[in-house]
C-alpha cells in the first residue's frame, strides 16, 4: 500500500501552494534530496510551503487544543494528499527579525548552560549568597544592568560629532551641536564672558577648556552687556555645555525637527557602568577559571574550549573527591563543562571558532546563523525526521561549505532525511536525488521538470539547472578592464582588521573574498562605506537617510586616504527589506506607482468624477476600501487554530472601494494593475515612460515574475536587493558612483546570478566603480580585480592575503580562496 512503512518514498499529490500547478511528485526518505530551480520557480513552495507545512500541521493535530494556542503554527497547505511523510524540522535562512538582545549564546542555548555553570559552580565573593542563573542574563530583571537595562550600550554624545571641524573657532561654529540663531549667539557671548577666546581655532584651545565646554554639567550665569547690533539691554545668560544641550533636547523637546538634529551628535557607546556586558556588578563579581561571565562571552569559541576542557576532562571520581572550596571542579561543573565543550566542538567543526558567545545576532551573516542552527540540531540526537533546509550553503565560502556538507552527511547517517532547497551546484552534486522546478519563475514555473537521481537532470533540455549542472551554460562574457586610478586606504583598524592597507581600483568590478569572519564585510560595508560617506557628507546609509542597522558608532583609524575625490556618489545595495509592512510593495518602492496613479487620474471617467491621483492610492482614505483600510485582507482570529488572513469581504482583496474600481484604463482598473506580474505590466504600460523604464530594468535583473503589488514582507533578501539595483539602474545619472554590495548572489540560482552580473558590468561600463563581498566562484572569476582577506576568520583573519586579477589570486599559496578559484578558472 502506498504510504506504508516499507515504502521508502514520500508521495505528494495535487500540490497547489502559491504557483505550484497541481504537482504530483515522489521523493525518497533517508536521503539527501535537493530542490532546485530558478528564483521564484516554486522550490520553497514545495519544500517548505507544502511538505514542511503538512508535517507541522499533522504534529499539531496531536497536541491538546489549548496548547496549540501557545505554538507558532502555519496554515494547512494547498495539497490533495501526502503520504509517507515523517515529522519535520525546518532550518530557514529568514528566522524572524534579529534582536539586539539575541546573541550566539542564545541562538545555540550555550548561554543557558554557561549561566547555570556560574550559578552552581562559580566562585562567588566571600559572604555573598549564590546567585540564581537568571542573575547572569542581561535579558532578565534580576541580571540587567540598571543603567543600560541589559543592552550593554547607551546613547551618548561623541566629541568628533560635536566638533566636526576643529580648525574653526567657536564664533565660526566649531561646536556644531549648539543651537543656531539667538541661542547660539547667547552661548558665544557667555563663553566670551567666561574668559575663553571664541576667535581662536578650536584645536588651539586648552584641553581642559575644550572638555569643559563639551561635557560640563555646570551652568554658570554671565552678565551680557548690551550690543548695538544684537540686544538693547543687558541680561544674565546661562551656559549649557554641548552635551547638556543635546541631552536636554532629546529628553524634553517636543519638536521632531530639533530631536532629529540632536541625534546627529550622538552614537551608541558601551555602557560605562557594566562596560558593555549588560550585567549588574554582583554577577560580574562571580568568576569561573578566574574569568567573569562577561569575559568568557567575549572570548572566541576556540579559547572557551581551552578554558573549560581541563574541568570537562576530569573523571567522576576526581570530581567526587575535589577539595576545591569554590566548587569549580565538582560533579556539576564537570558535567556542564563537558556538555559545553562537546557542543562548542561541533561549532568549531563548522568553522565558527572565531565567534564569541556574546556576539549579537544582528551582526551575523545568514550563513553564520544557519550553521549555528544546524549545529544545534546535530546535538539534538533526533532520528527519523525530515530536515528541511533553506539554502544551507548560501553566504558560505567554499572552504566553509565543505565541513557543513560533512555535518549534513552525519545528520543523514543518523537516520534522518534531508530536503534541501539549494542553488549551489556543488551541493546539488552531493545529493542523492534532485527535484527540479520550473521552467520559469512565478506563473512561468510551478511544474516538476525532473525528479530522480542527480545525473539524469543534465538530460532535461528545458531545465536551467541542468545546463549549469553539466557545465554547458554560457559564461558571462565581458572585456577585462584596467583600473583608472585607485582609492588608497592606509592603517585601517576595525574589528579584526589590524593596521591594514589596501588599494581599491577605480572604474572596475572588484570582488572582496575570504572565509567567513575574515573581515570582508568590515572592510567594504563599514570602513570603505564610512570613509566615502564622510567625504561626501552623506548620512550613514549613503543616500541621505539614516539606518538603524548601520554600525556608525565604530571608529575608523585611517592614517591616509587618497583617491576620494574621484567619487560623486555612494550607493549601498544590500538585502535589507524594501519595507517593513505589507503596504510597501514593488510598485511603491520603485516610484512607478506615482505614474500609474496619475495615468488613471487623467482618464475621462476620473476627470468627470473629479478624482485626483490621490484617489488611486490605497494609503489614502479617499479611495481605499473602508473595511480593510487598503490592506486587501483582514485578520481572522481562530480560538484553537492559528490566526489567519482572508481576503477582505468587501473589496475581495482589491484594496479599493467600488467607485474607484469603476475607473478603468484599457479595460483594467487600478487593482488589476497591482495584480499584474512585471512581465505583463511591461506590455500593458509600454507607452508610459516613467513606469516602462522601471519595469524593463526589473525584467533585466530577473524579476519579471513578481507582482507589482506584492507586499515587501513577502520578498526574499535577494529579491529586495535586485529591486534596489534595478531602481538604481533606471536612474539616468552622470558622474562616478561607488556601488557597494554585500554577497549579492546569496540565495540566487546561477541563471539569476548571470543576469545580475550583466547589470553590474553595465554599471562599470558606464564609468562607475563596483565593489562586492562575494563567495560565488563564477562571480569572482568574472571580476576585474580580487582582494582576498584571511587567512582564517576572527583573530586569524583581517589581513590582505592576495590581490590582483582572478588569475593572479588563484596562484596564491596562502589564500583559502585560491585553490577553489583555480579549479573554477580551469573548468571555464
Amino acid at each position: 500500500m502506498v504510504g506504508a512503512a516499507s515504502d521508502p518514498f514520500v508521495h505528494v499529490r495535487g500540490a497547489a501552494e502559491h504557483n505550484l500547478k497541481n504537482v504530483d511528485v515522489d521523493v525518497p526518505r533517508d536521503a539527501m534530496v535537493a530542490f532546485t530551480g530558478i528564483s521564484g520557480s516554486g522550490k520553497s513552495s514545495l519544500a517548505f510551503g507544502t511538505l514542511y507545512a503538512e508535517a507541522q500541521r499533522r504534529y499539531f493535530e496531536s497536541v491538546a487544543p489549548y496548547a496549540r494556542r501557545l505554538l507558532q503554527q502555519v496554515g494547512a497547505p494547498h495539497v490533495q494528499e501526502i503520504s509517507g511523510l515523517p515529522p519535520a524540522v525546518a532550518l530557514q535562512q529568514r528566522h524572524g527579525a534579529p534582536s539586539s538582545r539575541s546573541t550566539v549564546g542564545t541562538l545555540t542555548t550555550l548561554g543557558n548552560l554557561l549561566r547555570i555553570l556560574y550559578s552552581r559552580a562559580g566562585t562567588h565573593p566571600p559572604g555573598v549568597p549564590r546567585l540564581a542563573a537568571e542573575a547572569f542574563s542581561p535579558n532578565t530583571a534580576a541580571g540587567a544592568c540598571t543603567r543600560c537595562h541589559g543592552l550593554g550600550a547607551v546613547v551618548d554624545v561623541a566629541d568628533d560629532l560635536l566638533v566636526p571641524d576643529p580648525s574653526l573657532s567657536i564664533r565660526d561654529g566649531a561646536i556644531a551641536a549648539w543651537p543656531g540663531a539667538w541661542q547660539g549667539a547667547n552661548l558665544r557671548s557667555v563663553v566670551s564672558g567666561l574668559g575663553i577666546d571664541i576667535d581662536k581655532p578650536w584645536r588651539r584651545l586648552k584641553k581642559k577648556d575644550r572638555d569643559w565646554l563639551l561635557h560640563t554639567d555646570e551652568q554658570p550665569s554671565v552678565l551680557i552687556e548690551p550690543e548695538a547690533d544684537r540686544i538693547d539691554y543687558g541680561y544674565y545668560g546661562k551656559f549649557w555645555s554641548a552635551r547638556a544641550h543635546v541631552m536636554h533636547v532629546l529628553a524634553d523637546s517636543r519638536s521632531e525637527r530639533m530631536r532629529e538634529r540632536a541625534l546627529r551628535f550622538v552614537r551608541s557607546v558601551p555602557c560605562p557602568e557594566c562596560e558593555g556586558s549588560g550585567l549588574r556588578p554582583e554577577a560580574l563579581a562571580v568568576t569561573f577559571a578566574g574569568r567573569s561571565i562577561a569575559e568568557v562571552n567575549a572570548l572566541p569559541l576556540t579559547e572557551v574550549v581551552v578554558l573549560l576542557r581541563p574541568v570537562a576532562e576530569l573523571s567522576e571520581a576526581e570530581a567526587a573527591t575535589t577539595t576545591d572550596p569554590a566548587g569549580e571542579t565538582n560533579e556539576v561543573a564537570v558535567r556542564i563543562c563537558a556538555d559545553l565543550v562537546a557542543r562548542i566542538e561541533v561549532l568549531l567543526g563548522l568553522g565558527l571558532g572565531y565567534l564569541g558567545l556574546g556576539r549579537r545576532s544582528t551582526t551575523l551573516s545568514p550563513g553564520e546563523a544557519q550553521r549555528l542552527r544546524i549545529a544545534t540540531q546535530l546535538r539534538s540526537g533526533l532520528f527519523g525526521v525530515v530536515y528541511v533546509l533553506d539554502e544551507p550553503s548560501a553566504g558560505l565560502h567554499p572552504a566553509d561549505a565543505e565541513p557543513l556538507l560533512d555535518v549534513l552527511d552525519r545528520l543523514k547517517e543518523s537516520g534522518n532525511s534531508l530536503f534541501v532547497v539549494e542553488h549551489d551546484m556543488d551541493v546539488v552534486r552531493r545529493a542523492d536525488w534532485v527535484v527540479d522546478i520550473g521552467p520559469g519563475a512565478g506563473e512561468g514555473g510551478g511544474q516538476v521538470l525532473y525528479s530522480g537521481p542527480v545525473p539524469g537532470l543534465e538530460e532535461v533540455a528545458e531545465s536551467a539547472t541542468g545546463r549549469y549542472l553539466s557545465g554547458h551554460a554560457p559564461p558571462v562574457e565581458h572585456r577585462p578592464r584596467k583600473p583608472r586610478g585607485r582609492l588608497r586606504l592606509s592603517g585601517v583598524s576595525r574589528h579584526n582588521l589590524r593596521d591594514v592597507s589596501v588599494d581599491v581600483p577605480l572604474q572596475v568590478l572588484t570582488a572582496v573574498t575570504g572565509v567567513s569572519g575574515s573581515g570582508k564585510s568590515t572592510l567594504v560595508t563599514q570602513v570603505l562605506a564610512e570613509v566615502v560617506r564622510r567625504h561626501l557628507g552623506q548620512n550613514p546609509d549613503g543616500t541621505g537617510a539614516g539606518s538603524e542597522d548601520d554600525d556608525a558608532e565604530l571608529e575608523v583609524d585611517l592614517r591616509g586616504a587618497a583617491g576620494l575625490d574621484s567619487f560623486d556618489r555612494l550607493v549601498r545595495v544590500d538585502q535589507r527589506p524594501i519595507g517593513r509592512t505589507p503596504r510597501s510593495n514593488l510598485a511603491t518602492y520603485t516610484g512607478m506607482f506615482d505614474a500609474v496613479r496619475k495615468l488613471y487620474a487623467a482618464t475621462d471617467e476620473a476627470h468627470k468624477r473629479g478624482y485626483s491621483a490621490g484617489r488611486f492610492s490605497f494609503n489614502v482614505a479617499e479611495g481605499r476600501c473602508g473595511t480593510c483600510q487598503g490592506e486587501g485582507f483582514v485578520e481572522v482570529e481562530l480560538l484553537f487554530l492559528p490566526g489567519t488572513y482572508a481576503p477582505c469581504p468587501a473589496c475581495h482583496g482589491a484594496r479599493y472601494d467600488a467607485e474607484t474600481l469603476e475607473v478603468t484604463y484599457r479595460g483594467r482598473n487600478i487593482a488589476d494593475v497591482l495584480a499584474m506580474p512585471v512581465d505583463e505590466a511591461a506590455g500593458f504600460l509600454a507607452d508610459l515612460p516613467a513606469a516602462s523604464r522601471s519595469l524593463e530594468t526589473l525584467r533585466e535583473v530577473g524579476l519579471g515574475y513578481l507582482r507589482l503589488g506584492q507586499p515587501a514582507t513577502e520578498l526574499s533578501g535577494g529579491e529586495a536587493q535586485r529591486i534596489k539595483l534595478s531602481t538604481e539602474l533606471q536612474r539616468a545619472r552622470r558622474g562616478h558612483a561607488l556601488y557597494l554590495l554585500d554577497e549579492p548572489t546569496a540565495g540566487l540560482h546561477p541563471a539569476d546570478i548571470a543576469l545580475l552580473l550583466r547589470q553590474l558590468h553595465r554599471l562599470v561600463d558606464a564609468g562607475n566603480t563596483v565593489v562586492l563581498v562575494e563567495h560565488d566562484l563564477d562571480t569572482i572569476a568574472t571580476a576585474d580585480w580580487v582582494i582576498d582577506l584571511g587567512p582564517g576568520g576572527g583573530d586569524a583573519g583581517g589581513r590582505v592575503i592576495a590581490e590582483g586579477t582572478p588569475a593572479k589570486v588563484a596562484t596564491s599559496r596562502h589564500s583559502a580562496t585560491a585553490p577553489y578559484l583555480a579549479r573554477r578558472l580551469a573548468a571555464s
